[in-house]
């Protein structure tokens, strides 16, 4: 192609993402005003969802704000929805954005904590299945308090260090060596190749388990996934009131998946059960002693704060305090004051993290607007709602489970719950009832969801990050490796569903 300046509006349009799909989505935004005139507003508004949901499904290609984004700005332009519609969904939602601007950016703050935590947990264990089991646990725990996405970044951040330590090893260098491509196994020496391969699979299993753990944890408080905040604003619960209606599901789920992480490192199915061989815990031992000498006054003075903080969040969560995104934004202040982070662009690197997704949020409401104006999904809900209610809440978390693997568990949970409250607010349901649907809605967009990297922002953000080329992780393999945690959790989880209430 001639390089000229339409050549060059082509390359710019979606940078990098394949011409297929930069096609596809010209495409999208050439049929809808068609369908808009044709076939009206419902017909186009329906067509708005599966294409945008398309571009939630093929995030590895192209970050969904943009195409996602266009896709928005067109359904305002043809009518689908208006502004203020947009802008009322946004701020019906400002805790949830609060809680995704200074939740996520307060917990960057404390990395090095949860950095130390890991590491120690490491190479202070040495069964592999009580390891996984701690990785698992520990992750659970953490992403009950603190956001999964960073839960997910320190776990890969401790996978990348100790990873490139030994790499470096194997290739014949010192690790404390600065200049070392990681990625390239061309000067690994041929004794240590069989090491290395079982250390990928040892590390491989690790991240599995760590990822599964934050969709553990996740499901249980208000603040785990962002869309528990939003279920959260819409019922009226607390931080405890939300925790003591999940906890007859996740609880239970919480154990299975627990249980499964054990038998997963015995069996040794689905590419779990790799062992940590002798010559790289040796040299991992090292290093972490070496890293733990080097730590000087400040540091260690700079953990206690950390720890000081994290203490003061979890208290401020459970008595609620304050909104959460508030505590979050304390967070930032406490932390960044008493451990000498004063520059503007330091601290401006803990919101980069949050921000896209924040803006992607903003796109969600948008299209929940367009169903909302179009009531599109009024007949499902109706559906359902004329089930006999014992079967609602069974329904509702198969609906959103299945859903929530093709699609972000976020946008999933946001419509649902949205429209459920439309039925409590027309008198078709009580509230009691209304309770029981929103666990179900929950539950049901954070367990099933773990099935694939597209329903989890956590998994998605493994996927896509530094490590996963590393130790060999793929798509493929991870929807392999969350196979059996998928089925126990959606099993465990409908089951509690539809008993336990």
């Amino acid at each position: 192609m001639p390089d000229t300046l339409v050549s060059g509006f082509t390359r710019n349009f979606l940078g990098k993402a394949p011409n297929w799909y930069k096609q596809v989505i010209l495409l999208f935004l050439i049929a809808n005003p068609i369908v808009m005139f044709v076939f009206g507003p419902v017909t186009a508004g329906w067509l708005l969802i599966a294409e945008f949901i398309f571009t939630l499904a093929m995030a590895l290609k192209c970050y969904p704000l943009l195409p996602g984004g266009l896709l928005a700005v067109e359904a305002l332009l043809i009518g689908l929805t208006n502004a203020d519609a947009v802008y009322h969904e946004v701020l019906i939602n400002f805790p949830v954005i609060l809680l995704l601007m200074f939740m996520v950016a307060g917990i960057y703050f404390m990395k090095d904590l949860l950095l130390v935590t890991f590491t120690q947990i490491l190479v202070g264990v040495r069964s592999k299945s009580a390891l996984s089991l701690l990785f698992c646990g520990a992750a659970a725990l953490l992403s009950a308090f603190l956001d999964a996405l960073t839960v997910t970044a320190v776990i890969i951040s401790v996978a990348v260090g100790f990873y490139s330590v030994y790499h470096k090893v194997a290739s014949g260098k010192g690790y404390q060596q600065k200049d070392h491509n990681a990625n390239s196994d061309a000067e690994v020496v041929e004794l240590h190749r069989e090491d290395l391969e079982n250390f990928r699979a040892f590390l491989r299993s690790l991240l599995m388990h760590g990822a599964i753990g934050t969709a553990l944890g996740g499901v249980a408080t208000m603040v785990g996934e962002p869309q528990n905040l939003l279920i959260a604003k819409v019922v009226g619960w607390d931080f405890v009131g939300f925790f003591l209606h999940m906890a007859p599901v996740s609880i239970p789920v919480l154990i299975a998946g627990l249980f499964t992480c054990w038998a997963l490192e015995k069996l040794r199915w689905f590419g779990y059960g790799g062992r940590l061989p002798k010559p790289v815990r040796q040299v991992l031992q090292e290093y972490a002693d070496n890293e733990r000498a080097s730590r000087t006054k400040s540091d260690k003075a700079a953990l206690w704060v950390q720890a000081v903080a994290a203490v003061i969040l979890v208290l401020g969560l459970a008595f609620h305090v304050a909104e959460v995104g508030l505590i979050g934004l304390l967070v930032i202040i406490l932390v960044t004051s008493f451990t000498g982070v004063i520059d503007e662009h330091q601290i401006g690197k803990a919101f980069q993290e949050s921000l896209p997704f924040t803006s992607l949020l903003v796109v969600f409401f948008a299209i929940v607007a367009v169903i909302h104006e179009q009531h599109l999904f009024k007949p499902i809900i109706e559906y359902v709602l004329s089930l006999p209610e014992g079967q609602q809440p069974g329904m509702f978390f198969i609906a959103n489970g299945l859903l929530s693997m093709i699609s972000d568990n976020v946008f999933v949970a946001t419509v649902y719950i949205s429209e459920v409250k439309q039925a409590l607010d027309a008198g078709a349901i009580s509230f009691d009832h209304f309770q029981t649907l929103a666990v179900a809605i929950n539950t049901g967009t954070n367990l099933p969801s773990v099935a694939t990297p597209n329903g989890q922002a956590a998994f998605l953000f493994l996927l896509t990050s530094a490590i996963a080329p590393l130790v060999r992780l793929s798509y493929g393999k991870m929807v392999i490796m969350a196979l059996p945690y998928t089925v126990v959790m959606g099993g465990v989880g409908l089951y509690m569903v539809t008993h336990a209430f």
